[in-house]
């Protein structure tokens, strides 16, 4: 049965609660969508906000970088605040007041833990390549020990996470709807543009996942 309730205090929506959602399959839908989440964490006393590409297998939301990344080591010492957003359209309403956008949004907390053993550390790696692109892993030059070895791998567990999702169209006064200008909703879309090819590239077809 789908999750109706916040899973904490920080996760329930209080700003149009009617837009929140809780189940993990609208989580898992939103963040799969997003290409880059913003990691919020404390470091030497001070607060940071990096943003970075993630990937989710199960009930996991997974990052990457160097090994000596600092912000991949404080992340596994203390609690952090992961945010990810994805606008579908902007709402242009007849009053300025009335703006606004259609989006889904995540909001994410909980404390990053190591992936340590490098089968599962390879397997995500590959879960992440499938998302870029499809069916590209095993066509690729296998992964040294010396790559794996440089990578950090860190995951989150979505167990205290929250989304809101904000659709339809021009929500305005009843007093402006006579008001002489357009009103409605332009709608925004991610795509992919034509591939650009190395000059150096041994295959010059770029292979279109179905």
């Amino acid at each position: 049965m789908p999750q109706t309730t916040a899973p904490s205090a920080r996760t329930k929506l209080r700003r149009h609660p009617e837009r929140g959602h809780y189940d993990a399959n609208t989580l898992a839908a939103i963040i799969d969508d997003a290409w880059v989440c913003h990691v919020s964490f404390m470091l030497d006393g001070t607060v940071h906000a990096m943003p970075t590409a993630h990937w989710r297998v199960g009930e996991y939301l997974y990052i990457h970088g160097a090994r000596a990344s600092r912000m991949l080591k404080a992340l596994t010492d203390s609690d952090a605040c992961v945010t990810l957003a994805q606008v579908d359209g902007l709402v242009l309403a007849r009053s300025a007041f009335h703006h606004s956008m259609n989006f889904r949004s995540v909001v994410a907390y909980g404390r990053f833990e190591l992936v340590d053993d490098d089968a599962h550390k390879l397997a995500t790696m590959q879960a992440f390549i499938d998302k870029v692109a499809p069916a590209r892993w095993d066509s690729l030059r296998p992964v040294t020990d010396k790559e794996l070895n440089a990578t950090t791998v860190l995951r989150l567990k979505l167990t205290e996470a929250s989304a809101k999702i904000r659709t339809g169209g021009v929500k305005d006064d009843e007093a402006d709807l006579g008001w002489p200008v357009w009103a409605g909703v332009l709608p925004l879309t991610l795509t992919a543009g034509a591939p650009i090819t190395e000059p150096d590239s041994q295959v010059t077809d770029y292979p279109h996942p179905a």
